[in-house]
């Protein structure tokens, strides 16, 4: 019997396996898509002036230069606006991640008039285009007296991840059994206990994805910084400080490559730090 088994299990392992090294080479060669634009960046941040403006350009350099590097660095302000883009990410990314993981609760565990209307306004707030609302957006900080302060810079990316941190914490709080909040109650915790010592750890893999969308979107901005940073340069954020190698005459395409490569390296620091939770996270909303 046994050996019978083992001799019908072998063909299945063998058409098993060609299809997994077939998988197993799509995603490598996916990888490596994705992968290139990041190593071209990085390359023609490390050649000479001479090779980056060559008509036949190569994917490899014999003489490597951190020249454009240490004009990114020399920068004036350039440690203020890395600063700067620093605390309106950070700020938006624990803002957001606090009040959706309240909103997430308040619209899954409890009943109230409109709470459906509410939750497709959250859908229709992500099809509407950033452009759309700039000019808005505008007249409102300059109401507010926001303007050329990084506040203007929080709010509406506040405003943006929300809805989609809210929506897709709904179904990480959804798959917490209330039963687990009424053992808790009968223990003797009270609802805050419970909100914060026991739901928010098990909701933590769907916070860690939505903060790596919010901080993404707002380490990157560009057009909220253009628009409503006008004449306070100390405000400026990294994006714009790639404008300076853009000149009349000729781009300094070197700069603008280091200046990018130094901007994503918080970003792929982020997701080291995040990418256990972060697989997680996203796994467990595909589920739901």
């Amino acid at each position: 019997m046994s050996t019978t088994r083992t001799h019908g299990a072998r063909p299945l392992l063998r058409l098993r396996r060609p299809g997994r090294a077939a998988a197993e080479a799509a995603a490598l060669l996916i990888a490596a898509v994705v992968a290139f634009p990041l190593y071209w960046m990085l390359l023609s941040a490390l050649k000479p002036a001479g090779e980056i403006q060559s008509t036949s350009p190569r994917p490899w350099t014999l003489s490597p230069s951190l020249d454009s590097f240490r004009r990114v660095f020399e920068q004036q302000e350039f440690g203020r606006y890395f600063l700067n883009s620093l605390l309106v990410a950070g700020t938006v990314v624990v803002a957001s991640a606090v009040i959706a993981f309240l909103a997430a609760t308040a619209v899954t565990r409890f009943r109230f008039r409109f709470r459906t209307t509410l939750l497709v306004m959250f859908l229709v707030a992500q099809m509407v285009p950033v452009e759309a609302l700039t000019i808005p957006l505008f007249f409102l900080m300059r109401d507010a007296g926001l303007l050329n302060t990084l506040g203007s810079l929080v709010l509406p990316h506040l405003a943006f991840s929300l809805p989609f941190a809210i929506w897709m914490l709904r179904g990480f709080v959804k798959a917490v059994p209330e039963a687990l909040e009424e053992q808790a109650m009968i223990d003797g915790a009270s609802r805050s206990r419970f909100l914060w010592g026991i739901l928010f750890p098990l909701v933590l893999p769907g916070l860690v994805a939505t903060s790596v969308f919010s901080f993404i979107s707002t380490w990157n901005d560009f057009l909220f910084a253009k628009s409503f940073l006008i004449s306070d340069t100390s405000q400026s954020t990294l994006p714009m400080a790639l404008l300076v190698f853009f000149k009349p005459d000729e781009n300094d395409w070197g700069g603008i490559m280091a200046g990018s490569t130094v901007m994503t390296v918080p970003v792929l620091v982020f997701f080291v730090l995040v990418q256990r939770r972060l697989v997680s996270g996203l796994g467990g909303a595909v589920k739901d």
